[in-house]
């Protein structure tokens, strides 16, 4: 007997639908969703959102980088993202004479945008179910091992056949609802993305860190690019004869402005939840994961703020690296914060009661339910201790000792001058310093890398402030003229790669032996994913996020943090001049030039009805990362907003949905035009975009 009924039973499960959360996969939008939408306000079909045979709205939303949004906004390639998306585009271009992370950069031509290194966007050209294709000729009586062979090699041999069905494109096969479904994406990648424009920090970072996952919210979060492509609207790698490429779709942009209760979906690419999870890996995210990710960047964040601080090269070079390092440290803070307050342990406790209830009562021994949380709780109690260490190394070792990493690689010349463009060795030692002490006070002894014993204990004593003084004084790691000396021998002879090769060697032996036991959680999660959809063939069913394409809707809306506490929908441009602050510049800094517009009212078309303008917004839908940068749109698919933030109630929500609590925060399109238009002077991009403004049907009020 084979396993071939599965995406049957799959699709027979997903027909009944809940708005609001959902990331749901635009094959399905006919069979599962229009109806709904169509009732909350949309005007659209599904074929006017995702064709298999013309063009339609998804054409226009692009993959943007390695992992945000991004949309087409004309028919020359022009390209709207975040600021925070674009960020480390902005940084790579910027330099003490040219510093466009502060003060904002604006093209006036073609010829004046700037190429950037490295930077690609994708489109998605077609989306296919391959279930029977990957799972049909795996046996019912496998085991996991086995299954994961045969499903490896179908993965493997299917995907060279669609590579040679689509000549130049890159193929995706990716599992959903933990391995019971597959879909191949075939895309096309452009990798000439250049700089339009963008507005300087104080704008497009308003708020900084404080303001971070926080509501209310007055960011301009936008950046514009354009992707280019070859004389025959192929991609390219950079040429000066390339041209910008010619967008068969592009979003049209509506100045009708919001209103509570409108409808409102955003399509992109969310990167990860888990929705699935389990009472004993929410004990890991509270007891292990989240507290160590918070102390270790943390600590290495308080480092790297002061030498940012010091010096305004430092500042640029380390910009993005912080950036990076404090959103997903702040995520976690409000991800505990909001596990605990909203008691999601118990509420997966009493989910997984009625499973096994119903697995012990309705099911055969020999089909595995019964079986499945057992296995994911026997997984997870053995997987703790050893990923804990495994943490340690990645997020105190290999992600913020810069010198470890870089060991690691091949002498290949760009690559050092890419490396040291942004590397401060001054900075690194002291991160090094602390990340020593903190490794060995908080990892079990015996999951040390062998430097410690091997060098540090040895040599100095154990002393890791005198070994990593040696390491910085000794290593040719710490400068690029230094690096360029070495040989493949001599690097060998280097400690510093001593040391990254005791790191990895520790980080690959704990990696193996949580194998096994990642081979069991694996099983009992797509067997417990499996049999709750059966268990429960009536209820939506929506896969986890994974970085491919989805759709979310809902309505405009606000909602009460606390009790008495109401925040409204949307923030204006008052609360931007409101929230100035002389003592904290670096994140509530306002510029000369938009007070002067906020003066005079110089507003131009961009101000709602109520006479002001409206900076940003807020949505029931349900986004995660990798949703930076995502269309926010109307009933008509028009664009009236960017996604770019959650709200700090609902940092709990890529494990547990809270439709009371859980918001999109977007910039209002408006916003994004005035300050392109009225405060930078950019008509020229202005004329480049199709802009709507008139009686666009609102959707259903609540």
């Amino acid at each position: 007997m084979k396993k071939i009924l599965l995406t049957s039973v799959l699709l027979c499960t997903l027909f009944a639908v809940r708005a609001d959360e959902g990331m749901w996969l635009l094959p399905y939008l006919q069979k599962m969703n229009i109806k709904d939408m169509r009732a909350e306000g949309c005007r659209l079909t599904a074929e006017d959102i995702y064709s298999m045979n013309n063009s339609s709205l998804k054409d226009a939303v692009i993959v943007f980088g390695g992992g945000c949004t991004g949309e087409i906004v004309s028919d020359k390639g022009l390209i709207f993202t975040n600021h925070h998306c674009g960020y480390g585009s902005i940084q790579q271009l910027s330099s003490v004479e040219h510093d466009y992370l502060k003060y904002g950069f604006w093209a006036s031509s073609y010829d004046e945008e700037l190429p950037v290194p490295g930077l690609t966007v994708r489109f998605v050209r077609s989306i296919e179910d391959v279930t029977a294709q990957i799972l049909g000729n795996v046996p019912s009586i496998a085991g996991e091992q086995e299954r994961a062979k045969i499903v490896a090699e179908n993965i493997d041999a299917l995907k060279t056949e669609l590579e040679r069905q689509n000549e130049g494109m890159s193929i995706q096969i990716l599992p959903f609802f933990g391995g019971n479904q597959y879909f191949a994406f075939v895309m096309e990648v452009f990798r000439d993305v250049r700089l339009v424009g963008t507005p300087p920090s104080s704008i497009g970072k308003f708020g900084g860190d404080t303001d971070n996952w926080m509501w209310p919210r007055h960011t301009g979060d936008f950046s514009v690019f354009r992707v280019y492509a070859d004389a025959d609207n192929r991609p390219a790698d950079y040429s000066k004869d390339n041209r910008p490429y010619e967008a068969p779709r592009h979003l049209e942009i509506s100045l009708d402005g919001v209103r509570e209760g409108d409808f409102a979906m955003v399509m992109g690419f969310p990167g990860s939840t888990e929705r699935y999870m389990t009472s004993y890996e929410i004990d890991q995210t509270l007891e292990v994961d989240n507290p160590q990710r918070i102390y270790i960047r943390g600590e290495r964040q308080d480092i790297m703020r002061r030498h940012m601080d010091a010096s305004d090269e430092v500042r640029i070079k380390y910009a993005s690296k912080y950036a990076g390092s404090s959103n997903y440290w702040k995520n976690s803070i409000g991800m505990s914060r909001g596990l605990e307050r909203l008691n999601v342990k118990a509420k997966k406790q009493a989910e997984e009661a009625a499973f096994q209830r119903w697995a012990e009562q309705n099911t055969l021994p020999e089909e595995g339910y019964v079986e499945a949380l057992p296995k994911i709780r026997e997984a997870v109690v053995n997987i703790t201790p050893i990923w804990a260490s495994m943490q340690y190394l990645q997020e105190a070792f290999l992600s913020s000792v810069e010198i470890i990493m870089n060991a690691a690689q091949t002498l290949d010349k760009g690559r050092l001058e890419s490396f040291y463009g942004d590397y401060d060795a001054a900075l690194d030692h002291e991160v090094a310093r602390r990340m020593f002490r903190i490794a060995r006070e908080n990892m079990r002894a015996e999951d040390l890398p062998s430097i410690y014993a091997d060098v540090i204990d040895a040599r100095f004593g154990g002393d890791t402030d005198a070994y990593v003084d040696w390491l910085y004084e000794t290593s040719a790691y710490t400068s690029l003229d230094k690096a360029l000396t070495l040989t493949d021998e001599t690097r060998k002879q280097d400690p510093a790669y001593e040391l990254a090769k005791s790191v990895i060697e520790r980080n690959n032996a704990l990696s193996q032996a949580r194998r096994e036991w990642t081979t069991l959680y694996n099983e009992g999660h797509r067997l417990y994913i499996a049999g709750l959809m059966r268990m429960q063939p009536e209820r939506a069913w929506y896969p986890d996020a994974n970085f491919t394409i989805r759709l979310t809707y809902g309505q405009v809306l606000p909602y009460d943090p606390a009790d008495a506490v109401t925040y409204n929908y949307f923030t204006t441009l008052e609360g931007v001049l409101a929230k100035e602050d002389p003592e904290n510049p670096t994140e509530f800094t306002v510029e000369e030039k938009l007070k002067e517009l906020y003066r005079t009212k110089d507003y131009g078309r961009y101000a709602d009805a109520d006479g002001r303008i409206h900076t940003c917004f807020l949505a029931n839908l349900d986004i995660t990362g990798g949703n930076s940068g995502s269309p926010v749109l109307d009933g008509n698919g028009r664009l009236i907003g960017l996604a770019f933030d959650g709200n700090w109630e609902a940092m709990s929500g890529d494990i547990a949905f809270e439709p009371e609590l859980q918001r999109c925060i977007a910039v209002d399109i408006r916003y994004v035009l005035f300050i392109i238009d009225k405060y930078a002077g950019c008509s020229h991009i202005i004329d480049e975009l199709d802009i709507v403004q008139g009686k666009a049907p609102r959707g259903r009020r609540k």
